[in-house]
């Protein structure tokens, strides 16, 4: 593994505690005990920056992945790459995301390497966005039908709760889907940042007691006034007011499980 400079505490742990597999705490606050590794390659897949140790999660994430590579081989003749899961304990990364501290997020990108990818180009991957950010819209070059089936194929998984796309992704899902089959939609979420890859969140595994899941998302397949309302609006010139100091944020207390875990590892 190659640390940062301001590695966190548990981007120096190299390896997966021998306990039981459990994911404990929320998404954003938590901690895995008995992670398993994700093989680097395999059918349908490969995995990205792997020198940053990010591969690793609940065994149902490895299973997950596993399952939908092989759909992708099998379904859409292409390999899906890798990239963010949690680390070999989980808890924070020292940049990018605040979540994937359970083992259960796993970032798909939207990037289809129907050859191989080099270990260079594995190492040093370039992202493709799917959506114009400045003009708010579908990037039609880089859309392909098999990004639908993907997030489709995914988002039918039964372990899955969860898949943050952009905004103008989740529009194209909406426009593309019949009148019939829309169900899940539902668990399809915009979200700022993901033009480039889909995030996938699974729900609490049996067993994982401590781990602590989100609200299901509304009702039905926000497709509608909801998804409208992610559109920039033109803002009208703000009145100048007085400066006001941010609020500090909350410090998040850990979960007493994962302190014991850090401090025994």
């Amino acid at each position: 593994m190659v640390l940062p400079v301001s590695a966190s505490p548990w981007e120096q742990v190299t390896k997966p505690s021998n306990q039981m597999p459990q994911a404990i705490g929320s998404y954003a606050n938590g901690c895995l005990t008995g992670a398993a590794s994700l093989p680097l390659e395999g059918e349908g897949y490969q995995v990205l920056r792997s020198q940053r140790a990010r591969y690793y999660g609940h065994p149902n994430a490895v299973s997950f992945i596993e399952r939908l590579a092989s759909l992708s081989s099998k379904q859409l003749h292409t390999r899906i790459l890798i990239g963010d899961m949690s680390l070999p304990q989980g808890g924070r990364f020292s940049s990018g995301h605040s979540s994937h501290q359970t083992g259960l997020d796993i970032d798909i990108w939207l990037k289809l390497a129907d050859s191989e990818l080099s270990e260079q180009q594995l190492a040093e991957p370039s992202p493709l966005s799917v959506v114009d950010l400045k003009q708010y819209q579908l990037l039609k070059r880089n859309w392909d039908e098999r990004h639908f089936k993907l997030v489709k194929m995914a988002a039918n998984d039964q372990q899955v709760a969860r898949i943050f796309v952009h905004p103008v992704i989740k529009e194209k899902l909406c426009a593309t889907e019949g009148k019939q089959d829309r169900e899940w939609l539902r668990k399809v979420r915009p979200w700022w940042g993901h033009h480039y890859h889909m995030h996938v969140r699974l729900k609490c595994p049996e067993g994982s007691t401590n781990c602590k899941p989100q609200a299901a998302p509304p009702i039905g397949d926000g497709c509608g006034a909801e998804l409208a309302s992610w559109k920039p609006q033109p803002k009208p010139a703000a009145p100048k007011v007085a400066a006001v100091k941010p609020k500090k944020k909350k410090v998040k207390v850990m979960p007493v499980q994962c302190q014991q875990l850090l401090d025994n590892s």
